[in-house]
């Protein structure tokens, strides 16, 4: 089992949200009416690890050991939610969000295929980390920049833990594994060539729920991540580049060879679902 080495890992690194956050050097004339509101948006999307948790656990029932790590997942991922949510309690209380607004992300996630999810949320904790990075970076005002810098930094050591479990998973079921993780590789590494940013809080998980059926859908503006994006934090084509860079490396790490491409990465998988194929009857003449 995974959990219990995991469980010491992340414990012995935890940060405590009255000890290791520097409220006392709040400077209230280094953050602008922009920047608190952004802080609301990402404290409601952070909530978002609840519907996220509740479809982990449903769609891996017969797995008890990555079940159990949503225990530490699940509890990390609140607590980024809960120092935004405090911060703004302490500094901007007007934009504390309110219950409604948190209880609105809640909702059901329909199923799909586990090693799928796994890799989509692995590429998710890459993306988050560096977009938490970079949010540290656009923040003038010392605390929040301090709080972005422990939540990036989380993201880092859960995508970590996912790999663990990636790479059990190409242990027990081989190439489905590598051809179900190559899949989303692709798309995940693809941002250039979408319109929106591809995080697991920005794609539809429901069809009765059409189109409010994504994490960003349901927030008080649902436009909100691509200005935050592309007109705040600057998340610009060196940025995106470097999240690609990161898939690219724990693919090669995974399969065992170099990718230095998106497209490197795509011959894979093709060849992968090649070998995967039934072969084709020959047909009567």
């Amino acid at each position: 089992m995974l959990y219990p080495e995991l469980f010491k890992q992340l414990e012995s690194v935890r940060w405590d949200m009255d000890k290791d956050i520097p409220w006392s050097q709040f400077d209230a004339s280094l953050l602008s009416d922009e920047q608190a509101l952004t802080i609301k948006m990402n404290a409601i999307t952070e909530w978002a690890a609840l519907p996220a948790t509740e479809m982990f656990l449903r769609d891996n029932r017969e797995d008890s050991d990555f079940s159990a790590f949503m225990s530490i997942w699940f509890f990390e991922e609140q607590k980024h939610s809960l120092v935004l949510m405090e911060y703004l309690r302490r500094f901007r209380p007007e934009l504390a969000p309110s219950e409604e607004e948190l209880h609105e992300v809640r909702f059901e996630f329909e199923p799909a295929p586990a090693l799928e999810t796994l890799m989509l949320h692995f590429c998710g904790e890459i993306r988050l980390n560096h977009w938490y990075r970079r949010a540290a970076q656009w923040h003038t005002e010392p605390v929040i920049r301090q709080i972005y810098t422990q939540l990036s930094q989380d993201e880092a050591r859960h995508g970590g833990a996912y790999l663990r479990y990636m790479k059990r998973a190409i242990g027990r079921f081989g190439d489905e594994a590598r051809a179900a993780f190559s899949k989303v590789g692709v798309l995940m590494a693809s941002a250039k060539r979408t319109a929106q940013a591809l995080h697991p809080t920005n794609l539809h998980v429901n069809k009765s729920l059409f189109p409010r059926d994504t994490i960003q859908s349901r927030l008080p503006d649902p436009q909100w991540l691509e200005h935050w994006l592309s007109q705040q934090i600057n998340f610009d084509a060196e940025w995106e580049t470097k999240v690609v860079e990161r898939i690219l490396h724990n693919m090669g790490l995974l399969m065992n060879r170099s990718f230095q491409t998106v497209q490197e990465l795509n011959r894979f998988r093709k060849d992968l679902m090649a070998q995967l194929a039934p072969p084709t009857r020959p047909q009567a003449a």
